[in-house]
């Protein structure tokens, strides 16, 4: 009775505010203000810990069309931060839309996917035992980055969509403040980035499209504030070099640009025709199923405990904990990423039963050391509980906020 009282005055007070200032900039400022003890660690650190938040709230009119609201907190898109995999979203649909516009007959997103090595530090890939049939393609790639995060999908799909033409998509759809210029996890960079593999593409033993190795002549500089950071780094062979990590020649994404995506994914109607994605209505399907399935619900490809639990990919509301419990009401369509001490997470949170409905994206960092590539974050006691805490405040106040019309939220309930 107390909470609903609160968040009944929480919603007055919005109201009253929005008519004599932006509300973009109080109403999160004010959630976390009245929640010191979910989030005073936070608001009390001398950098708020990195933290931005974008929120958006969804009303739908009586055609079930929705109409958006955003609220942001220390939205920045001239602060650096590491996306870390969130890059992956973008560029599993960026080789959707890529296999539209060769326009080959037979080559699908099931075929058969072998990539070569031609320069320094590429490797092959012609098996994947994640797979049903054991060999690699677009298809399984992309379920293995929703629901793993796999890093080593995201690099095939990174090098068949090429370099060059993930920023021209990205410049396309008008997300000029990001970049996604390298491969992950693989200590990629340079001229190493700017190379990627030839790829030759079967239906059964049949070579259907066979892609030259590319090179992109291109550096895309973007000079953001914090892209050095820290007081010290482990290089890639463990050695404690004692000079700020330098974060300038890595991938950029915006949390702006990242909900932009989501926004655009999940409700292409929302946009201009020119400005939806190159893709089939069984194709944004694939992509709902996948993004909010929990790992042990898939089959092919595999993920068991205990390495493997439903919340593994769930930052917000779940926190990323092996021991949550699961609402079976909630369906969370995400993308999350976790490096450098950066947790982030980009997701329209659905409760079916409540008719709730919201988009949140947000970054912690926790690096107390100040030394990178050490392991040593602060991900478990900082930054995970407050991804769990705002997405639960959030989606409490959501269960009180008055709708004029429920929504149809049909067109995102799967059987899994």
């Amino acid at each position: 009775m107390l909470m609903k009282l609160y968040y009944t005055f929480l919603l007055s007070f919005m109201l009253l505010t929005a008519s004599a200032q932006q509300p973009d900039t109080i109403f999160l400022k004010t959630i976390l203000k009245v929640h010191p003890e979910l989030f005073s660690g936070v608001m009390n650190h001398p950098t708020h810990n990195e933290v931005q938040i974008l929120y958006t709230q969804i009303n739908r009119d009586k055609n079930n069309v929705p109409h958006f609201t955003s609220y942001s907190y220390q939205l920045n898109a001239n602060h650096y931060f590491y996306p870390a995999s969130t890059v992956k979203l973008p560029t599993a649909i960026f080789a959707l839309e890529k296999l539209h516009e060769l326009n080959i007959p037979g080559l699908t997103m099931r075929s058969v996917m072998k990539t070569d090595s031609s320069f320094d530090g590429e490797t092959k890939m012609a098996e994947d035992t994640s797979s049903a049939d054991g060999l690699p393609s677009i298809e399984n790639y992309i379920k293995n980055i929703l629901l793993v995060s796999d890093n080593y999908a995201y690099n095939r799909l990174y090098e068949f969509v090429g370099r060059a033409e993930i920023n021209n998509k990205l410049k396309k759809y008008g997300l000029n403040n990001t970049r996604i210029i390298g491969r992950l996890s693989v200590y990629d960079g340079g001229e190493n980035a700017k190379h990627t593999n030839a790829i030759d593409f079967y239906n059964d033993d049949k070579l259907i499209y066979h892609q030259p190795a590319q090179y992109d002549i291109k550096d895309y500089p973007m000079h953001l504030d914090n892209m050095v950071q820290g007081k010290g780094y482990l290089d890639k062979n463990d050695k404690l070099i004692m000079k700020p990590f330098d974060f300038s020649e890595k991938n950029v994404y915006t949390i702006a640009d990242m909900q932009s995506v989501l926004k655009r994914l999940l409700f292409p109607d929302s946009f201009p025709k020119e400005q939806q994605f190159n893709l089939k209505p069984e194709e944004y399907k694939f992509i709902y199923h996948y993004m909010s399935m929990f790992p042990g619900e898939s089959v092919k490809p595999t993920y068991n405990r205990p390495d493997y639990y439903p919340a593994y990919c769930k930052f917000l509301f779940y926190g990323g904990d092996s021991t949550a419990v699961i609402n079976p009401d909630i369906r969370i369509f995400n993308k999350v990423g976790d490096s450098y001490g950066y947790n982030i997470d980009n997701a329209y949170i659905v409760d079916f039963k409540h008719n709730v409905e919201f988009i949140l994206t947000a970054v912690v960092q926790s690096n107390e050391d100040e030394i990178y590539n050490d392991n040593k974050y602060e991900y478990t006691t900082v930054c995970l509980p407050f991804m769990k805490n705002l997405g639960q405040v959030i989606y409490q106040y959501e269960l009180n906020r008055p709708k004029k019309h429920l929504p149809d939220l049909s067109a995102f309930k799967f059987s899994y």
